[in-house]
């Protein structure tokens, strides 16, 4: 083998087989399409603080996922090199929401059908995705709960402040109770009526309610 059959293995070979035109369609549809998951993200987001390089990194997710997928189906020795690759990257992101795994995956799976050349599937589904997320992540199926801190000095201003709170809010539920040397703290979750929180303020006028929080809950208890 001489020196210049080295650069007629197949592999050089394999690489002209790529056309620019194919390569160029691929990108644009991926990048139509990642922006269209960003818009989407934008829209649907109830979470409490809203991160731009997560939204961001979802239209680069579509636009790597094509190229690696179209790097990997023209060359098999290609595509067992880019498995050894990507098994030595590690991702520890955080995931806030369990909305936002949706939306990886979608990014992700619109990549590789893109650069598996099955553009109308990846344009139809999309679609269908969206519009099922837009349609049912804001649509408001219960009331918002709050988490109702309350503070007392004494047993007999604990039974004032509780027969208040049952007459004025839909949903009472207590969750802990704590009694120490400085009073009584009681924290549940309750249910507004009409979204009226001057309950609040008759709660602190009773005699013996030194502090009342009240707090909007995400489903989630800190600890």
């Amino acid at each position: 083998m001489s020196f210049n059959d080295v650069f007629k293995s197949s592999f050089m070979e394999s690489v002209t087989e790529f056309s620019v035109v194919d390569i160029l369609i691929g990108m644009v549809f991926a990048l139509v399409i990642g922006l269209f998951i960003f818009m989407v993200y934008q829209k649907t987001f109830n979470g409490v603080m809203y991160s731009s390089g997560f939204a961001l990194s979802l239209v680069g997710l579509s636009l790597v996922t094509t190229l690696v997928i179209m790097a990997v189906t023209s060359n098999v020795v290609l595509s067992l090199g880019m498995v050894g690759a990507l098994s030595i990257v590690r991702f520890r992101a955080a995931i806030k929401e369990p909305l936002e795994i949706v939306y990886l995956f979608w990014a992700i799976a619109a990549g590789i059908v893109i650069g598996a050349g099955m553009i109308p599937l990846a344009v139809i589904g999309s679609a269908i995705i969206g519009i099922l997320l837009i349609l049912f992540a804001n649509r408001k199926v219960h009331e918002n709960p709050y988490i109702l801190i309350l503070n007392c000095q004494h047993e007999k201003s604990e039974e004032e402040a509780l027969a208040m709170a049952g007459k004025a809010l839909k949903k009472f539920m207590v969750k802990s109770k704590t009694v120490n040397a400085a009073g009584i703290e009681l924290t549940a979750e309750v249910r507004l009526q009409d979204a009226a929180t001057s309950f609040v303020n008759r709660l602190q006028d009773i005699d013996g309610v030194s502090n009342v929080t009240l707090v909007s809950y995400n489903g989630e208890y800190m600890s």
